[in-house]
C-alpha cells in the first residue's frame, strides 16, 4: 500500500526533476516550481526527524521569491547591455562574476555553520546530525549563489546533492535518494551548459 509519505516523496521527485531542468535553462518558472518542491520536501524531512533539511527547504521556500527578483534584474541588465531582443535571448544564460569577499564569507559560513548546526541537531536527536547539517549549510550557500547567478554554484550543488543522496539512502528514503542522485548528475551537466552558453553582465 502506498502511504502518504511515499506519495509526497514521489511528488517531490517529479517536481524536483522539473525544477532542475528549468534551473539548467535558467527559466524564471523554476522559482515557482521550487516553492512546491520545497513544501513537499519539508513534509518528508520533518516526518523523518531530519530537521536541518526541513529548515533548509523552508529557506528554499522563501528564497524562491528573492531568487526570482534577482534573476529578472540580472537578465534585464544583460539584455540591455547586449542589445538582444526577447526572442534572440530566450536561451541566454546570464551570469555575474563571483568575488573574493563572497568566496571568503561563503567558506566561513560553510565551516562555522556546519559546526554550529551539528551541535543544535544533536540536541534534537537528529540521527544524521553532521551529514544533515553539512547538506543544509552547503545548499543554503549554493542557493544564495544561484540567486546571484554565479557559475560556481554548480560545484557546491554537485557536492551537496551527492551527500544528500547518501543521507536519504541511509534513512531508507529511496525516492528522495533517487531525486538527489539525479540532482548530482544534472548539476554536472548544468555546470557545462552554463559555461558554454553563459554571458557575464560586466563583459558586455
Amino acid at each position: 500500500m502506498v502511504t502518504p509519505d511515499t506519495l509526497m516523496q514521489i511528488f517531490t521527485l517529479v517536481t524536483g526533476v522539473v525544477y532542475i531542468v528549468l534551473e539548467i535553462r535558467q527559466k524564471n518558472l523554476m522559482w515557482a516550481v521550487g516553492v512546491l518542491t520545497a513544501a513537499a520536501a519539508m513534509w518528508v524531512f520533518f516526518r523523518e526527524g531530519l530537521y536541518a533539511s526541513f529548515g533548509l527547504n523552508a529557506y528554499y521556500f522563501f528564497m524562491s521569491f528573492w531568487g526570482l527578483w534577482q534573476w529578472r534584474k540580472t537578465k534585464k541588465s544583460v539584455k540591455e547591455k547586449s542589445g538582444a531582443d526577447s526572442a534572440a535571448s530566450g536561451d541566454l544564460i546570464c551570469l555575474n562574476r563571483i568575488g573574493l569577499p563572497v568566496l571568503a564569507i561563503s567558506a566561513a559560513a560553510a565551516v562555522l555553520g556546519t559546526a554550529l548546526l551539528s551541535v543544535v541537531m544533536e540536541k534534537f536527536e537528529n540521527p544524521m546530525s553532521f551529514m544533515d547539517s553539512s547538506v543544509a549549510v552547503l545548499s543554503a550557500v549554493a542557493t544564495w549563489w544561484l540567486g546571484r547567478s554565479y557559475l560556481e554554484q554548480w560545484y557546491i550543488w554537485i557536492a551537496a546533492d551527492f551527500v544528500c543522496a547518501v543521507l536519504c539512502a541511509c534513512q531508507g528514503l529511496w525516492w528522495m535518494a533517487a531525486l538527489y542522485l539525479f540532482y548530482t548528475v544534472a548539476a554536472a551537466y548544468g555546470l557545462v551548459h552554463w559555461k558554454r552558453h553563459g554571458k557575464y553582465a560586466d563583459a558586455l
